[in-house]
């Protein structure tokens, strides 16, 4: 059940914003900014990322949500269970593990990362900037993470579903993610 008397049991990202205008207004840009701006890293990549990093946070509405969204990008949510128990025998392309290397670092010991998390990056083959975009979806998902689970909004699988098409834009695009 949500901490705020405003917020019930069907609650998301729209209702916790909608607290605050400015934030509420701020927040879809910055979001979609983050998630969909041209990278190296392709938006199934990065919901990857978003995935991962709200299951080692335990957020379950940003899990949920982002499983959900990653599946329409044929990341199957068994991938996930994997990534979850052993991100080195995880079903990834090993192209990915550095970055889901770094987001575990940044999200359960961030003042330990390094140069050689960045290093590890760039010699898998992707470039600096790639680095810098993954750190952006990394830091986006750790305060998303917080936000909700702050609030005390955990949605069910439906409210998962139905924010997921939101962020692949089924739902309307004037809506928050």
């Amino acid at each position: 059940m949500p901490f705020f008397s405003n917020l019930d049991d069907t609650s998301a990202v729209p209702d916790i914003v909608a607290m605050t205008p400015e934030f509420r207004d701020a927040m879809g840009p910055y979001n979609r900014a983050i998630l969909e701006s041209p990278s190296e890293l392709e938006r199934g990549q990065r919901e990857m990322i978003a995935a991962y990093v709200s299951g080692l946070n335990g957020c379950s509405y940003c899990y949920g949500v982002h499983t959900a969204t990653s599946a329409a990008f044929g990341i199957e949510e068994s991938v996930f269970k994997a990534l979850m128990s052993d991100l080195e025998s995880a079903p990834v392309d090993e192209k990915m593990k550095p970055l889901l290397r770094l987001a575990r670092r940044l999200t359960l010991e961030p003042a330990k990362t390094v140069q050689a998390d960045i290093d590890a990056i760039t010699a898998a083959g992707w470039k600096e900037k790639t680095a810098h975009d993954a750190i952006l979806v990394i830091c986006m998902f750790n305060f998303m993470n917080r936000m909700l689970d702050g609030h005390g909004v955990k949605g069910d699988a439906a409210i998962h579903r139905a924010r997921a098409d939101a962020l692949l834009g089924r739902a309307s695009p004037d809506e928050p993610i």
